[in-house]
């Protein structure tokens, strides 16, 4: 298994791509410990992950919350002798629709203040407990860097979010902590037939990644198979960004 006794945080674990990745790490052998801002979908999830074998707790948390935060990071690595991957797949209160010459600034920033605030304040919470073990993995989820119009501020939030994380790696590295970011143009809905999707035009290979496309890359990324990856992104958007 990819995973086998490692400890993973899965922040925003109760939403798609969170529970999608949650229940891949778990089924590689990870523990897993959701965190999310309703209790309820985190326990139903944990007990689903239980239920088929793994292992996965469950806590509340709003990932803006810098103190919850690093407290939650405190009471899983003392628990579990340490952290070993950190993803996350929080929102980041996109408003899209409107030109960004006819949006209020607060409205752009807005997006683009808690993607990063967010990461970073997840990233500083586990990587104290990285630090002293010299390994570990930190992920995060964003958008693609295709040019799309009526985006609001998630283009500019993903960008940041890029730079954010290509510093993390920098200062990170030496201590044998890798940092990541996964692209992706979103997933199909899943109660529709696969040939459904009119998104999925807009890509070279003509589909966009399922839920369990990005929680397969993640799990990969996260492994000690990906020993050498860092500072970059991961392509998953079947051809909608090309490098």
């Amino acid at each position: 298994m990819l995973l086998e006794n490692k400890t993973a945080i899965v922040y925003g674990g109760a939403g798609a791509i969170g529970s999608a990745v949650a229940r891949v790490f778990a089924g590689e052998g990870a523990t897993v410990h959701l965190t999310g801002r309703t209790r309820e979908p985190l326990e139903d999830l944990a007990h689903a992950i239980s239920q088929t074998g793994g292992r996965a707790e469950a806590a509340p948390l709003d990932a803006t919350d810098r103190a919850a935060v690093e407290q939650h990071a405190d009471t899983v690595a003392q628990r579990s002798a340490g952290i070993d991957i950190a993803f996350n797949a929080t929102s980041s209160d996109d408003l899209h629709g409107t030109p960004l010459i006819g949006m209020a600034a607060g409205d752009v920033l807005r997006t683009v203040t808690k993607a990063v605030t967010t990461h970073l304040t997840v990233a500083t919470a586990v990587a104290r407990h990285m630090i002293g073990r010299r390994t570990g993995v930190i992920l995060a989820m964003g958008g693609g860097r295709e040019a799309i119009p009526l985006l609001g501020g998630s283009h500019v939030a993903w960008s940041a979010l890029a730079g954010l994380c290509r510093q993390l790696a920098a200062e990170l590295g030496p201590h044998g902590i890798r940092v990541c970011w996964l692209l992706s143009p979103g997933s199909p809905d899943p109660s529709k037939p696969p040939d459904d999707d009119p998104e999925a035009n807009l890509t070279l290979l003509h589909r966009r990644p399922r839920l369990e496309d990005v929680a397969s890359a993640a799990a990969f990324v996260a492994s000690g198979r990906a020993a050498t990856m860092t500072a970059t992104e991961v392509n998953l958007t079947g051809g909608a960004v090309v490098d």
